[in-house]
């Protein structure tokens, strides 16, 4: 037998449970409260915050919780929502793991904070399906769970009945999405209003992990490599990097790709798409004139990378990381 489809209508007083995990993150939880909770002219959700039995249970960063409902909550819920928590890829209750089983049986809405992927994999509930959680997280959610699809890159993904979401500020954007999903865009803006956040970032946004570049995982070729960053806007060959540094290409390209994982000319690009993320978060530069500071010539050039690289366009990564001078005028 297979789960019932989700219903397609949502209605005012469908009943969202959310699982407090021991250990779970404060701000994960609290998403769901600020998102879901009732407000006048907004489509009404009711909450309700469950863990294994009612009363205290420990969170994380110093913080604990008083939920008012055990597992039986789960068994009435239209939507089961997991936010993170300390050590997610930990065992969980065997009780925990049935309640969220025979809920997405009978049809409920799986959703997952974080690393409450963990906790979907675990009852097997992510198996065949695309998922996302934490860029931290998702190597060891993909180890650990093979069956699980994991897009380590994405900021949420929604799968119909089961939706998932990366951490932390992710979580806001995947629970705007539901009740853009529910109630319609004009219901999903109200609330980013109140809760004064983006009204829209798209799923399949990147999470923007700190650098496209990785880190090197030795010392081999290191001058190289920072020679080569003091001169992307310059033209940069495999045969002017091998140059630098002293060897044949065919060794250059063969040891740079044991060392870092990428091409030498794969390193380049993510290197200029990372200096170009710089600029445009600290400089009043238009596309063009970023472009041709980090040596991809064209505007057009930077915005096809930027869509490769970050599923973003360089207009709206500046909107939304341009930092402004708090004391400026």
């Amino acid at each position: 037998m297979t789960p019932n489809p989700p219903s397609s209508k949502r209605t005012a007083g469908h009943l969202i449970a959310v699982l407090v995990l021991p250990g779970a993150s404060p701000l994960d939880v609290g998403i769901t409260s600020q998102v879901f909770s009732q407000r006048p002219g907004i489509p009404a959700y009711d909450l309700v915050h469950c863990s294994i039995a009612a009363g205290p249970v420990r969170g994380r960063d110093g913080l604990g919780f008083v939920v008012e409902a055990g597992l039986e909550a789960i068994a009435a819920a239209d939507t089961v929502i997991v936010p993170g928590s300390r050590n997610p890829a930990r065992a969980l209750d065997q009780r925990v793991l049935d309640a969220l089983r025979d809920a997405a049986f009978r049809g409920a809405r799986m959703v997952s904070i974080c690393g409450g992927a963990f906790a979907l994999a675990q009852a097997g509930i992510l198996d065949g399906r695309r998922a996302t959680t934490h860029w931290q997280l998702a190597p060891a959610l993909a180890r650990e769970y093979p069956k699980v699809q994991v897009d380590g890159d994405v900021l949420f993904v929604d799968e119909g009945q089961v939706l998932t979401s990366a951490g932390v500020a992710a979580g806001i954007d995947l629970c705007l999405h539901i009740i853009r999903r529910d109630h319609g865009v004009q219901a999903s803006n109200a609330v980013a209003r109140v809760i004064v956040a983006a009204p829209y970032r798209s799923g399949g946004q990147s999470q923007f992990i700190p650098r496209t570049v990785p880190e090197p995982l030795g010392d081999l070729f290191a001058a190289t490599r920072e020679w080569a960053l003091k001169h992307l806007d310059e033209p940069l060959t495999l045969a002017t990097l091998a140059r630098h540094a002293r060897v044949s290409e065919r060794t250059f390209g063969r040891r740079f790709v044991e060392d870092t994982g990428y091409t030498p000319m794969q390193w380049v690009l993510r290197a200029r798409v990372d200096l170009a993320r710089a600029l445009l978060e600290t400089t009043d530069l238009g596309v063009d004139q970023v472009a041709a500071r980090v040596g991809l010539g064209t505007g057009a050039n930077l915005r096809l990378h930027f869509q490769r690289v970050l599923s973003t366009t360089p207009t709206d990564y500046r909107r939304t990381f341009r930092w402004r001078d708090p004391d400026a005028a």
